[in-house]
C-alpha cells in the first residue's frame, strides 16, 4: 500500500483584502480561526468546510487530502 504524504503548506488568501500568506497546516487538528496578518480580519470556515485552509487556502487540509471531502474531526 502506498504511503500518503500530505501537502503541508497552503497559500491562504484573505477574502477581505487579498493578502496572501504561505502557512503550514496542522496535521492533527482543524484550524477554525485565522487572523489575516494585513487587515486583521478573523477568518472562519465557510459553511460546509471543516477549516480555514479548506475555505481560503490553495490546498485542502491534510485530513481532507487523505480522506476526500468531509470533516477533519
Amino acid at each position: 500500500m502506498p504511503t500518503f504524504n500530505p501537502v503541508l503548506k497552503s497559500l491562504v488568501t484573505c477574502p477581505h483584502c487579498g493578502q496572501q500568506k504561505l502557512e503550514t497546516m496542522p496535521t492533527d487538528a482543524c484550524q477554525w480561526f485565522y487572523e489575516c496578518s494585513h487587515c486583521h480580519t478573523l477568518l472562519k470556515p465557510k459553511p460546509g468546510d471543516c477549516c480555514v485552509f479548506c475555505s481560503y487556502g490553495s490546498v485542502a487540509c491534510p485530513p481532507v487530502q487523505a480522506h476526500g471531502k468531509g470533516c477533519c474531526g
